[in-house]
């Protein structure tokens, strides 16, 4: 999935980027307040972690600019202010959770999670399409008890069509969710990860999970 991170500490910016990215999220990262601003207005993402502190407009002024102009993408705020009054403050401007440095890392993926789970209507960790499961907390992928591996790229396209069950996808929305903004690779590069997937997931299947809907992009369903 893809994830905003708007922290002005270059180290810690640095850091989170990292883990979401072990974690095969997508990530575009900024430092100020301002292009925080410019990438939530313009660009499609899952989550957003924004520090209230910023360079240029601070995350609650972000957040609630973002709010009045129908933004619905869920935000964590990642803050040193931790009175009962900057939380309140927090939630109250739009924000979805309120997480105060210094932090566990384990507890932000945690958070994470929860934050994707709610966007794609989820109700636990486990996501399951038929008899295809995959646990969002240990990253495992298994199909009528066959354990499937999957690269962290494969990982983040089947999550992404899980979380969005019997929707269509667009090619162009498997780019902004899952790659981020500066990739310049190949333009066929959604269709050869979905042969990836399709070879290790319904290959030998009775009933294939993956579909494609000409003209306009795929989806994953269990109803034929």
């Amino acid at each position: 999935m893809r994830v905003l991170v708007a922290e002005d500490e270059k180290d810690l910016n640095r850091l989170i980027r990292r883990r979401l990215e072990d974690e095969g999220h997508a990530v575009d990262a900024v430092l100020n307040g301002n292009d925080a601003a410019d990438y939530l207005a313009s660009t499609a993402c899952d989550v957003a972690i924004l520090d209230i502190m910023m360079p240029g407009k601070d995350g609650i002024t972000v957040l609630k600019d973002y709010r009045a102009a129908g933004g619905k993408t869920p935000v964590l705020f990642l803050t040193a202010r931790d009175a009962v009054s900057d939380r309140v403050e927090g939630l109250d401007s739009g924000a979805d959770d309120y997480l105060v440095k210094p932090f566990s890392f384990q507890e932000l993926l945690a958070r994470v999670r929860v934050l994707l789970r709610r966007s794609g209507e989820g109700r636990s960790n486990k996501l399951v399409v038929g008899d295809l499961e995959l646990d969002m907390a240990s990253h495992t992928v298994c199909r009528g008890g066959r354990k499937i591996e999957l690269s962290s790229k494969e990982y983040s396209i089947l999550e992404y069509m899980m979380l969005n069950e019997g929707r269509i996808l667009e090619r162009e929305s498997f780019r902004s969710h899952i790659w981020s903004w500066d990739y310049d690779g190949e333009s066929n590069v959604v269709d050869v990860y979905i042969r990836y997937l399709r070879k290790k997931i319904d290959d030998g299947e009775d009933v294939k999970l993956i579909h494609t809907v000409r003209g306009a992009g795929y989806m994953i369903k269990a109803d034929g």
